[in-house]
């Protein structure tokens, strides 16, 4: 069964930093665009970042500018997240997901087209 393993998260206080990974599990991901997304409790899952398939980059979420950084390791398989300075608000599970055709699609369709969702990952940032 095609889908990824989140791991890296926690606890954390504020301003700390944690990274997170995205191990494909059953597929290769090297031809797929790969999503991070985060829900926090009574909220909507959104989407953070996305890596293409060539290493191009896609922020989705302004907050996150300029603290997280997304980057991919094909050989391994994996994607990574890595997040600094964090703050209470980015309390979260966070998910990766693919898409086969590119990042860009999130923008009008939102994550119906991502596919192979693991069970994510708890991050917690105290104040």
């Amino acid at each position: 069964q095609p889908q990824f393993v989140e791991s890296g998260g926690g606890l954390v206080q504020s301003g700390g930093s944690l990274r997170l990974s995205c191990a494909a599990s059953g597929f290769t991901l090297d031809s797929y665009a790969i999503g991070w997304f985060r829900q926090a409790p009574g909220k909507e899952r959104e989407g953070v970042y996305c890596i293409s398939s060539r290493g191009g980059i896609l922020n989705y979420l302004d907050s996150v500018k300029g603290r997280f950084t997304i980057s991919r390791d094909n050989a391994k398989n994996t994607v990574y997240l890595q997040m600094n300075s964090l703050k209470p608000e980015d309390s979260a599970v966070y998910y990766c997901a693919a898409e086969p055709i590119s990042c860009f699609g999130y923008l009008n369709s939102g994550d119906r087209e991502f596919t192979y969702w693991g069970q994510g990952t708890q991050v917690t940032v105290s104040s």
